[in-house]
């Protein structure tokens, strides 16, 4: 029995998000550009994620994967295509194919979120060993926020540069224990980006982990 634990479409893939995506740390395939779909999935046991990937570029083949990926218990798909009709046509094969519904997903769960106000020259220093997107500079405001599961990071992280397109993403970290975003700009477009994550998250529809 395959569970699926994330069932994500994105629409319109924002030009930082898509240069995120398409870095060499996270696309393994093809890599995605500004203004294509995506469709990610994750789905346990891991395994299962070739028989969904299978499902899907038999169904669509002009889309290109992105992300193919398998943990210790989770498996990872990230389709991408100009086209949405031909992801929701994949995304149909695919639960057609596993006996599922986009609802039998996870429902995202909100951790923790934050907004340091003029982050400091220290702070910034230590964040910028370890992030993968843009550079932090200190004086801005810098938004934190932890949701599980963690590829939920990714619809939220999209979400939030089409609201603030000015801010900057710093990170996206979307695999793991839990999904973690660090974007920063002015305190305005840190709480007009956390509002507009709040509300996408809160709008997602799932089954509870509880």
């Amino acid at each position: 029995m395959t569970e699926v634990r994330v069932y994500l479409p994105i629409e319109n893939l924002q030009p930082q998000f898509a240069a995120y995506l398409s870095s060499p740390t996270r696309a393994r395939g093809y890599p995605p550009f500004a203004g294509q779909h995506s469709l990610i999935i994750e789905v346990s046991p891991a395994l299962a994620i070739h028989r969904v990937t299978d499902l899907a570029l038999k169904t669509a083949p002009e889309m290109e994967p992105g992300i193919l990926y398998t943990e210790r218990q989770f498996g990872l798909l990230e389709l991408h295509a100009s086209d949405m009709a031909e992801l929701e046509a994949a995304g149909n094969a695919i639960l057609t194919g596993i006996g599922a519904k986009a609802e039998d997903q996870l429902a995202p769960e909100i951790l923790y979120h934050d907004i340091v106000e003029d982050l400091s020259d220290q702070h910034a220093v230590i964040l910028n060993r370890s992030r993968d997107g843009s550079l932090l500079v200190p004086g801005l405001a810098l938004l934190i926020y932890e949701m599980t599961p963690a590829l939920f990071a990714c619809v939220a992280a999209n979400e939030a540069e089409k609201a603030a397109p000015g801010a900057t993403i710093n990170d996206v970290q979307m695999m793991g224990a839990t999904g973690r975003i660090f974007m920063s700009g002015s305190l305005a477009d840190m709480k007009t980006a956390r509002d507009t994550i709040t509300r996408k998250l809160k709008a997602i529809k799932g089954r509870s982990s509880k």
